[in-house]
């Protein structure tokens, strides 16, 4: 087990990425610490040979872990290369025979904006919504093809939710049809046991880093026959048969094939394991109260939980969740508010979508680090639902006590201002607030400043002033004007009392 920091926090972030495994940090050492590593796999001399010799034997591992033939996989920098050659690399080689893509609302941004790029080449793209558990219809993709219809692209576990689609039923679709079947498999791959050649599946992309491996390398399985029909990215050295030019990085397809040895391995036993563990932290979690399963009633991977906690804003969540290493379905840290399209493809709320937490658990996963995540979220959302307007009743208002309030229920900012007030001016000030890390913080702020002012002058300054004092970003100052809202309805009260 590779020892970890205790002062670091606990890793529940696996679907991210994955920690290096001991054994394929040995074999990169060892490759990139001896001559085994020296040469060019593409020349011809000694140095060369042996390099190539140990690319082929790695090879060999990947294929081996998926339930392929070496001559199938062709190496790529990772899952979102290997996305865009299968879906870029398809829909063009069969411009002249169709242009029409079939994919769905939930699949990563990967296999997304290629379709983009398509659609502004003069592609149609269909994007099928899922079902309240995330799954795919079969018989509603099978609507959606056309005659025209050359490509289908569908993952096999959402990388959110950890939902497992029906791929066999849908290659088979696609199969009968004659249309190109795609599957990112990015979170499959290493968990759920596949022999893809037995499969109707002609191209499925996956990456080192997703078990144990190294970031930087992956790999798409190209079914035998499909070669053709593929057209590569790039050009120039016509390694990788031609669909992925460029000199190979030894040392990570060595890692890369380790890590698909190691995880061979694993499939035995390791599901049923981190399986308990999930299964252990949302009995924790659900003790809670109002708290949601997305996926729920759907096949899941063993090794991921997604819930929405209502009452809570993510960012705020996850904040307060230091000793935790997590993700959140609310895009709050950034200039865009917009929740998770995979959970609001789902039928969540913008609210639940955003408070949202991917917990996603792995190899060194422990029940105590299940435990103490636990009661680490416990904690938070106790703390942020008795900060939060919606714990309180409303207050009643009078000459002594002035209430102002702006935001709501559902939306990404609640505020409310309880002043005390004797002789016309603030005695006490006392909020309760919904929002982002900034807007709470801004909220404790202002509450300090008030006490001493005159109620006719109780707003101290501007939203502008405040971001500046405060080091609240650009984008969040939106939310800084509604606290002014709430502070200028306060104002307007003491005026009427």
């Amino acid at each position: 087990m590779i020892p970890m920091d205790t002062a670091a926090p606990i890793y529940l972030d696996y679907a991210a990425t994955t920690p290096l495994d001991p054994a394929v940090i040995a074999a990169m050492t060892q490759c990139l610490a001896t001559d085994g590593g020296r040469g060019n796999p593409a020349s011809l001399h000694g140095w060369g040979r042996r390099a190539s010799a140990r690319i082929e034997s790695a090879r060999a591992e990947v294929a081996a872990l998926i339930g392929a033939a070496a001559e199938d996989i062709v190496f790529t920098s990772g899952a979102t290369e290997s996305d865009n050659l299968a879906v870029l690399g398809a829909a063009r080689a069969a411009a002249d025979r169709g242009r029409h893509l079939v994919s769905t609302r939930i699949e990563h941004k990967a296999a997304l904006d290629p379709c983009r790029r398509l659609q502004k080449e003069g592609f149609a793209v269909t994007l099928l919504a899922p079902d309240r558990t995330g799954r795919i219809d079969p018989q509603a993709l099978a609507a959606a093809l056309r005659p025209e219809t050359v490509l289908v692209s569908v993952m096999w576990v959402n990388n959110e939710t950890g939902v497992i689609q029906d791929v066999e039923a849908i290659g088979a679709l696609c199969r009968e049809r004659g249309i190109l079947f795609h599957t990112d498999a990015a979170q499959a791959v290493g968990k759920v046991p596949m022999a893809v050649r037995e499969l109707p599946i002609d191209l499925m992309s996956f990456t080192a880093h997703k078990f144990y491996g190294p970031k930087g390398i992956g790999a798409l399985y190209v079914r035998a026959g499909v070669r053709a029909r593929l057209q590569p990215l790039l050009y120039g050295g016509g390694q990788e048969r031609g669909l992925r030019p460029g000199t190979l990085a030894t040392h990570q397809i060595i890692g890369f094939g380790a890590a698909c040895t190691r995880a061979r391995a694993a499939l035995a036993h390791e599901p049923q394991r981190v399986a308990a563990l999930r299964d252990r932290l949302w009995a924790q979690l659900q003790s809670l109260g109002g708290v949601h399963l997305n996926g729920a009633g759907a096949p899941r991977v063993a090794g991921l939980l997604n819930v929405s906690i209502e009452g809570v804003e993510g960012e705020s969540l996850v904040t307060g969740l230091p000793e935790l290493a997590v993700s959140t379905g609310s895009a709050c840290n950034s200039a865009s508010a917009e929740p998770s399209y995979v959970l609001r493809a789902l039928g969540r709320d913008t609210e639940l979508a955003q408070s949202s937490l991917r917990f996603s658990l792995g190899r060194f996963s422990q029940l105590a680090d299940v435990e103490a995540a636990a009661a680490a979220v416990r904690r938070e959302v106790t703390r942020l639902r008795a900060l939060s307007p919606a714990q309180e009743p409303q207050p009643p208002v009078s000459a002594a006590q002035l209430v102002g309030e702006a935001g709501g229920p559902g939306r990404e900012v609640w505020i409310r201002f309880r002043l005390r007030v004797e002789a016309g001016r603030v005695s006490e000030a006392a909020y309760r607030v919904y929002g982002c890390p900034h807007t709470m913080a801004a909220a404790a702020w202002l509450a300090e400043q008030l006490p001493g002012r005159a109620v006719a002058d109780v707003v101290p300054g501007t939203p502008q002033e405040w971001a500046a004092a405060l080091g609240t970003p650009v984008e969040k100052l939106g939310r800084l004007l509604t606290l002014e809202d709430a502070l200028r309805e306060c104002q307007r009260r003491g005026a009427a009392v």
